[in-house]
């Protein structure tokens, strides 16, 4: 059910149009169908110091990509609430992590992608990077993590360009335009022996 724009609401995703401004709210439980509009989300990716990503395996309960490889934490700014807040709430709730200030690195990102239920993901979903120190392992909440692993993320880079059908739809578009500007120094430190 789409509803007006309104106060804070822990249930509601922000609606936005083809701009990505703010045109209603729906809620979050009923708004991923075969027909998803278009709403606000975050991806964030978690690196740590060592320049390795935290991916984790989307639970098997989960409505759309269940079982899925993905970046860190994906998660829905609500009504209202700040996005590096939403980041940093989402990130505690899924994962057990409390993160420092996460960074933007591709503000605009959007994407469309249909599940093998059927099910539509349809999102402007800014993209963010945060670092944690080496050995940090995250708590991860069950029902929405099922396994996790901390990856290189040169060898992240050159799994999604070999087999992008392995992880998410929004992770293997995401992956190389990171390494083609934000994330690109990881790679280039690697190749040259340098932590």
């Amino acid at each position: 059910m789409v509803r007006a724009f309104d106060d804070q609401t822990d249930d509601l995703v922000v609606l936005v149009d083809a701009e990505g401004r703010a045109i209603g709210t729906a809620d979050r439980t009923g708004v991923h169908t075969p027909h998803t509009p278009r709403h606000l989300a975050f991806s964030l990716y978690v690196l740590d110091d060592a320049g390795r990503l935290l991916l984790t395996r989307r639970a098997l309960t989960k409505r759309a990509w269940p079982g899925v490889w993905t970046n860190s934490c994906c998660g829905h700014p609500r009504p209202g609430e700040e996005m590096s807040t939403a980041v940093r709430r989402r990130v505690a709730e899924e994962l057990g992590l409390d993160i420092e200030e996460p960074r933007v690195v591709l503000p605009d990102f959007g994407y469309r992608a249909v599940d093998a239920s059927g099910v539509v993901e349809h999102e402007l979903c800014p993209v963010h990077v945060v670092t944690v120190p080496a050995g940090t392992e995250p708590r991860a909440d069950p029902a929405e993590v099922v396994e996790h692993a901390w990856v290189a993320w040169p060898d992240v880079v050159r799994l999604v360009a070999a087999a992008p059908a392995l992880v998410s739809p929004w992770m293997a578009e995401q992956v190389p335009l990171l390494a083609a500007g934000a994330l690109s120094r990881l790679e280039s430190d690697e190749e040259r022996g340098v932590s």
